[in-house]
């Protein structure tokens, strides 16, 4: 099996968007979008565990985050002073490789990983190489000198216009700057996510 189809085939199990394959997920090339008349997804017919499990599984897949990590940022939610599915969903939104995502400067989050990794991009003008940097009210973002001339990063904000960025990040499109201007809000964090299946599953 492709990794294009292997990572299709993860929403289509879902019945929902993860965004894995970047620019295709917003044409009509999707493969949920094609299929979607035939789609069947039903809880009624999964145990309690398995509705906990999969809701569990789809937010870990949209965000490609290991296991391990992922249970690690559940138990951080969980001894904030908020609510704990609130900011395990607001913790994911911070990471630096979704940020980098959000902004356009990628078309996937998988991509955004990868020019992280190699030393792309810039966090309040220190270069950061890991991906699950919690970035913080008031970080810029930005690739170095260098990499603003690459073809790749152009494209990817050409081809970003078609998204919309979140109210709580800003975009200077001229000198290829983001902002983090707030941490984002309840009503702006990922309202498909059933976060009470997930903290279900952690209790058990």
């Amino acid at each position: 099996m492709s990794t294009e189809r292997a990572e299709c085939v993860k929403c289509r199990r879902l019945g929902t968007k993860l965004f894995l394959k970047g620019d295709r997920c917003f044409t009509d090339k999707c493969s949920l979008e094609r299929k979607k008349s035939t789609l069947r997804v039903s809880r009624g017919r999964l145990s309690q565990y398995a509705q906990q499990l999969r809701e569990k599984q789809k937010l870990r897949w949209k965000y490609g985050i290991k296991e391990k990590q992922f249970e690690n940022y559940y138990r951080i939610a969980e001894k904030s002073r908020g609510v704990a599915g609130e900011e395990l969903l607001r913790l994911l939104e911070r990471r630096l490789d979704n940020v980098i995502w959000r902004l356009g400067f990628c078309t996937s989050r998988s991509q955004a990983r990868q020019l992280v990794f190699h030393g792309h991009f810039l966090v309040n003008g220190q270069k950061v190489k890991t991906p699950s940097y919690l970035i913080k009210e008031k970080d810029v973002i930005e690739p170095k000198t260098k990499s603003k001339k690459l073809d790749l990063i152009k494209q990817n904000i050409k081809l970003s216009e078609k998204r919309t960025r979140p109210d709580w990040l800003e975009m200077d499109i001229a000198s290829l700057k983001g902002k983090v201007l707030r941490l984002p809000d309840k009503e702006e964090l990922d309202q498909e996510i059933e976060t009470s299946l997930i903290i279900e599953y952690y209790s058990r």
